[in-house]
């Protein structure tokens, strides 16, 4: 278990240096996220003892199973699934850092309420739904401006930019389009000089597309199949508010 998780490490960061330098970017410009649903602690560890102290879960259930085994290791613990606002309290109990899908302002404002309750910040990304499906979630990319803007308002939220789940497709210049798309929002909301706004961060890109998110400016790729394996769920099942 442990060399195949270190061997598909290796993989997967000499895929990051190597887009980094076909973009002229900096290899450090690119942070490797992990996505663990579905991963057990003790395989967590193994990624964690080895470097990669950034990980993230899909499932409030999930990151509360994992809590105990994982807690006293540093690490640093975003969200990227679909946040229930009756979930809330969780998020925070279970020390997650960063929300990167933050995607209403209902989810927001109850966030917020929550934070202020208990004297404490919380860094987040505003979702957007750059692929137009409609079994994914996030803001429709006419509406991110206004909603980044009045969650900017919110002294609990540090936006720190934008995250996107990219069309699910082999053809590549249709990715790529949904990536183009977040991007364009950034420097737009860039130009419009908000207070209480970083745009340092763009999350998107996978283990299917990281290339090509990383040539439109990822600087946050989400990576969990490549290196521990194929899940028992089809991807469908972590973005089912349902579920």
């Amino acid at each position: 278990m442990k060399e195949d998780i270190l061997h598909n490490l290796e993989i997967i960061n000499n895929r990051i240096k190597n887009a980094c330098k076909k973009a002229g970017r900096k290899p450090d410009e690119v942070k490797l996220l992990l996505a663990t649903k579905t991963v057990s602690a003790e395989r967590i560890k193994v990624a964690i003892e080895n470097g990669q102290v950034l990980i993230a879960e899909n499932k409030v259930q999930e990151l509360k199973e994992k809590y105990e085994e994982l807690k006293d290791i540093p690490h640093i613990n975003h969200f990227i699934g679909h946040l229930q606002t009756n979930k809330i309290k969780d998020i925070l109990k279970y020390e997650v850092m960063c929300v990167q899908s933050l995607d209403r302002l209902d989810l927001a404002e109850k966030l917020h309420q929550r934070l202020l309750a208990e004297n404490k910040t919380i860094e987040v990304l505003i979702q957007v739904n750059t692929s137009n499906e409609e079994s994914k979630f996030g803001v429709d990319p006419k509406n991110a401006i206004e909603l980044t803007k009045k969650v900017a308002e919110f002294s609990t939220l540090n936006i720190k930019g934008l995250m996107t789940i990219g069309l699910f497709s082999a053809e590549t210049e249709k990715v790529r389009k949904c990536f183009k798309i977040l991007k364009n929002i950034q420097q737009e909301i860039i130009l419009e000089n908000i207070p209480n706004i970083e745009m340092k961060e763009l999350s998107m890109g996978m283990s299917g597309d990281l290339e090509t998110a990383i040539e439109e400016g990822s600087t946050i790729v989400r990576v969990g199949t490549a290196v521990f394996g194929t899940r028992i769920y089809p991807d469908s099942y972590y973005w089912n508010e349902k579920n």
